[in-house]
């Protein structure tokens, strides 16, 4: 049996990519969604090159409509998905007394509602009504940091609103989960390495039924 489109929001080279790569190897159909279109472009074709089947949508997660329009072209030409990873972020350095409101709005908009409009729009549409949506957390969800002050309130906000998803999607098939990263993606630390945070996230989506978690907290 074939298996149903991977939609990875918020590629680049680290674990944007790995994601790709690590799902077209189990057999999907994946699409890849950035800001950077020639970025986009150039891994959606190594990819292909790999003897994958991989596209390139521009997006800007923080565009609702854009977000939606770009994962609709994607379902158009590739089918119906079995798989979402919200990935996409915002990271800027900024303190709790030193961020303006337009720097509010503009992070949130990323790091919470674009995973949201995420979410919305692909939910009615997996093949079968079945399928796993998954998120990119962090450790600042759990342990705020004052220097980076948005990107912690993002991320506690993403957790609860996974939490919440999860537990309203409960009774379905389909699994809500976030993957809480507390730790520096691509660091020295070889636990961090993004194709090894990548294989995680296939395990969570194959993960049987009467095992799923909210959230997965990778430290």
């Amino acid at each position: 049996m074939s298996k149903g489109t991977a939609l990875i929001v918020g590629v680049g080279p680290g674990l944007g990519l790995a994601l790709a790569e690590t799902f077209a190897r189990d057999g999907h159909r994946v699409a890849l969604f950035g800001r950077d279109a020639e970025r986009l472009e150039k891994h959606a074709a190594e990819l292909t090159g790999q003897g994958f089947t991989a596209g390139a949508y521009q997006a800007d997660a923080g565009a609702p409509e854009d977000l939606r329009a770009a994962l609709g072209r994607a379902v158009d030409d590739f089918g119906a998905p079995e798989v979402l990873v919200y990935n996409a972020a915002l990271l800027q350095p900024d303190t709790p007394t030193g961020v303006d409101a337009e720097s509010w709005v503009r992070t949130l908009a990323v790091n919470v509602t674009g995973a949201v409009v995420a979410a919305r729009t692909v939910l009615p549409l997996l093949r079968d009504g079945r399928g796993s949506l998954l998120f990119t957390g962090g450790g600042f969800a759990l342990q705020p940091s004052p220097e980076y002050t948005t990107l912690s309130v993002g991320k506690a906000a993403l957790r609860a609103y996974v939490q919440a998803l999860h537990a309203d999607q409960h009774g379905s098939d389909v699994h809500a989960s976030t993957v809480t990263v507390a730790g520096a993606i691509g660091g020295e630390d070889p636990r961090f390495a993004p194709d090894v945070l990548a294989a995680a996230y296939l395990d969570l989506h194959h993960q049987p039924k009467d095992q799923w978690q909210a959230e997965l907290v990778y430290a």
